[in-house]
């Protein structure tokens, strides 16, 4: 793999994928009762956006940046207090003294109570993972394969949780592998919230894993997607990413409301030219 998160770090496609992200841990929160997050390609856990990587390529400064000197109405700021909380303090030009992947912002706004199971293949991003999680009773990181651990962390003990896949789509048949995983996930724990991570580049390819993911015959898939418009190719970034989309199986109840709040928002913010849009819609009607 010689994909690395750094280069991408804080970025429109990560803010983006973190608020939602966090607003259904907050959700799923709420109980007392335990519950897990499965993270199958978990990176390297923390990204120093003042290193080499985000020096070269600072795509933070159009992501996380705005948003944090962003003025926030009420109901955003409100909406975006659990994520900012996990960044933590940032600079005067918006930078995070480090910015926190999907792995270190579950740490952040999970309880003791709770589980976190970590898959990250790669040998240099797992060292670097478990040098930033540091040592956390709740805390399990293998070196197994993202999908062959999910089919092995599913049902959780707990029966209430979180999986997010998301994989870096180096693979020619990545997404296909994603629709298999989920398809194999939902058959052996079919109310569990699954988060699927995608890239956008190609609007012909995309519409056939939609397809195909909804074709899996599973009710309450929630399609979200962000488009920032037009983006100036970089030296790490030769077709620079400018769409990113979450599917969202089982969503907690009053997501669908709060990305409909914060996705205008954010796309105006984070939108390049003004020419920016986004998608809040069901794939699959809710039951």
């Amino acid at each position: 793999m010689n994909y690395r998160h750094g280069f991408h770090a804080g970025n429109f496609a990560d803010v983006f994928k973190h608020a939602i992200l966090a607003r259904i841990l907050v959700y799923l929160t709420k109980k007392d009762a335990p519950l897990r997050y499965i993270d199958t390609h978990a990176g390297a856990g923390r990204y120093d956006l003042a290193g080499e990587a985000a020096q070269r390529s600072p795509e933070w400064r159009d992501g996380i940046a705005r948003v944090v000197k962003a003025r926030q109405p009420a109901e955003i700021a409100t909406l975006l207090r659990p994520y900012l909380d996990a960044v933590g303090p940032w600079d005067d030009e918006g930078r995070p003294l480090s910015y926190p992947g999907s792995p270190a912002l579950a740490q952040a706004l999970l309880r003791p109570q709770d589980r976190i199971a970590l898959s990250e293949a790669h040998p240099e991003e797992r060292a670097a993972l478990v040098a930033a999680l540091g040592r956390d009773a709740r805390l399990s990181i293998v070196g197994t394969d993202g999908y062959v651990a999910l089919n092995a962390y599913v049902p959780p003990k707990e029966r209430r949780g979180l999986v997010l896949v998301d994989p870096p789509y180096e693979a020619p048949d990545e997404a296909r592998q994603v629709e298999t995983a989920l398809a194999h996930a939902l058959a052996k724990w079919p109310r569990g919230t699954y988060v699927l991570w995608r890239p956008i580049k190609d609007a012909r390819e995309d519409a056939r894993f939609l397809n195909s993911i909804a074709a899996l015959g599973a009710p309450n898939l929630l399609r979200l997607e962000i488009d920032v418009g037009p983006v100036a190719p970089g030296p790490h970034s030769p077709a620079p990413l400018r769409r990113a989309g979450l599917i969202v199986a089982n969503p907690p109840y009053g997501l669908i409301e709060e990305a409909r709040a914060l996705m205008p928002w954010l796309t105006d913010l984070l939108a390049r030219t003004g020419e920016g849009a986004h998608v809040v819609a069901w794939l699959t009607p809710p039951v």
